[in-house]
Parts: C-alpha cells; sequence; structure tokens
C-alpha cells in the first residue's frame, strides 16, 4: 500500500491519501481522543502521541499535531493507516455515521432562492478546493446579507482561513449574488 501526503495551508495539518476511498459518504471530523470510539482508524490516530485532530474525506485523511515535528510525526502516522486498512478494518464504527449538523440550518423562507444558489456554488466551486486542501466547509445559515459556513479539517483552525472566507469564498458569492455582504465562519 502506497499513502501519498501533501502539505496544506494549515502547518499544523498534513493531507494523507491512501489511495482508496475513506468516506463513502459524508465527511467526519474528530477533535479529541474522545470522540475516536465513532472511528478505528481515527482510534489509531489518536494513538499516535502529538495528534491533536482527525478528519475523514472520501479519499483522503487529514491529520493536526498539537506537538511534535512532522519528520518525526509522519511515519507513525502512515504506520497507523496501513495498519489500518490492511486489517480490513472499518472506517466508521458499526452504527457510527458521517458528521451531521445537528442545529438546522437557518435562513427566512423569502431567502430560499438565494440560499439553493449559495449551496451550488457551495457543491460546485468552493467544496473540491478546499477539499483539494484537506478540509471541508458546509452552509449553516443565510441572515441580513451574511452567509454562515462551518470549516472543517485542516481549514479549521488555519492561519489563512480568514482570507480564504472573505477574499476567496465572499467575492466568489457577491458576484453571484448581489444579496450577500459578507461571510462569516461559525
Amino acid at each position: 500500500m502506497f499513502i501519498q501526503t501533501e502539505a496544506t495551508p494549515n502547518p499544523a495539518t498534513l493531507k494523507f491519501l491512501p489511495g482508496r476511498a475513506v468516506m463513502a459518504d459524508g465527511t467526519l471530523e474528530l477533535r479529541d481522543p474522545d470522540q475516536a470510539e465513532r472511528s478505528p482508524l481515527a482510534q489509531r490516530l489518536f494513538g499516535v502521541n502529538g495528534v491533536s485532530g482527525v478528519f475523514l474525506g472520501s479519499d483522503f485523511i487529514t491529520v493536526t499535531k498539537s506537538a511534535g515535528e512532522w519528520p518525526h510525526l509522519k511515519p507513525a502516522i502512515l504506520g497507523a493507516i496501513m495498519e489500518h486498512f490492511m486489517s480490513g478494518a472499518p472506517v466508521l464504527s458499526d452504527g457510527s455515521r458521517a458528521d451531521v449538523i445537528e442545529e438546522g440550518e437557518f435562513f427566512a423562507p423569502e431567502d430560499a432562492q438565494t440560499v439553493e444558489t449559495i449551496k451550488d456554488l457551495l457543491e460546485t466551486r468552493i467544496r473540491p478546493a478546499v477539499a483539494g486542501d484537506g478540509g471541508d466547509i458546509t452552509f449553516r445559515g443565510f441572515k441580513d446579507g451574511t452567509v454562515y459556513l462551518a470549516m472543517k479539517g485542516s481549514c479549521s483552525g488555519c492561519p489563512s482561513s480568514t482570507a480564504t472566507l472573505k477574499h476567496g469564498i465572499q467575492n466568489l458569492l457577491r458576484h453571484f449574488l448581489p444579496d450577500v455582504r459578507e461571510v462569516e465562519a461559525v
């Protein structure tokens, strides 16, 4: 098994590409070892000293470190990923599912058409680019011209995420939707 790695814009995260599907549907973000019971793969990764977060995407795994340097952590992380996939264990524990947003989306009924366009732009233009950097972004709400988005994976806590939101996503949405004034992270 050959696992590729890619740097992300967030220096605390590294993207691992195992060359096979990781999540069939959705994504899963685990920010501490207590949440790892949902995923045998995440349990192995949190077993590596210095790992503080795991994000599972469709065909990649983003690992966040709290301590140590990548040259020292990377071999142990590669070993944990390889062991997991070679064992045949599932990525998710029985009964576990991808992230489900517990609080509902919020927007006024009269903004439904604008929200539909925002979601379409997120799916077709923004999420693929963000996934390329080892993260994900999801729609949370729209109110008074402000779009609220949740950032996950390498995007969560990334030093350049504010610039991505304000200069990239905000400008794109404003270009297509004059009703959009600004974008905020939640």
